[in-house]
């Protein structure tokens, strides 16, 4: 499990990563019915996940997602690590899952990209993507969150991504949040079934 954290959590104490959902994984109930390595990276104070270019501030703040293109450097190194972790440790290639929220959820829409064949199901949170990239999400499970009322990353990024999605027949459930605001992990992280669908999605292994 590969969570992405968002901007606010930026960083290099090793520490900020883990303000939202690390508890979400440390709780012993979730523990004991998903057993699971989690890694929480983190990203540098300057660079994001993603290829995307930030203008204004507030709600008149816009992305401009590239599509495609030279990954960011913490990018690469989230690549790397997924690389080396599947690699050296005992885990289930067919159960591999990302999360992330804000730029996270940005990052996972990108990270899914650049390993179209690692993961199993995905969960972007308050993100978006460049709706060109949509037709390579088709491998993977995708449940997407977002809070109705946000006005740091309009919730159209989303819905645009869903809809992108959905006409290149890819597997996504979408879930508008009517009073959230850009706060949507909360009520994302308290749906009892995200972890039970989350776990349940498993990838067809070449033989």
């Amino acid at each position: 499990m590969v969570f992405l954290h968002g901007a606010g959590e930026r960083g290099n104490d090793n520490e900020k990563q883990l303000t939202h959902g690390g508890k979400l994984f440390l709780e012993e109930k979730n523990r004991d019915q998903h057993p699971a390595i989690v890694v929480f990276p983190q990203c540098s104070q300057s660079s994001f996940w993603s290829n995307v270019k930030v203008k204004g501030t507030g709600a008149e703040r816009l992305f401009d997602f590239a599509d495609g293109g030279t990954p960011t450097v913490p990018m690469q190194l989230v690549i790397d690590l997924t690389k080396e972790i599947l690699a050296k440790y005992s885990v289930r290639k067919n159960q591999v899952y990302v999360m992330g929220l804000s730029m996270g959820g940005m990052g996972t829409f990108e990270l899914v990209n650049r390993m179209p064949e690692t993961f199993a199901a995905a969960v972007p949170i308050c993100g978006g993507a460049n709706i060109s990239t949509a037709k390579n999400l088709k491998s993977v499970k995708w449940w997407v969150f977002h809070g109705a009322k946000d006005d740091v990353v309009l919730p159209r990024y989303s819905e645009e991504m869903v809809a992108a999605m959905k006409k290149n027949n890819v597997d996504v459930k979408f879930t508008l949040f009517p009073d959230a605001n850009h706060n949507s992990w909360d009520p994302a992280f308290a749906q009892p079934e995200l972890l039970n669908w989350m776990f349940a999605q498993k990838r067809k292994t070449k033989s």
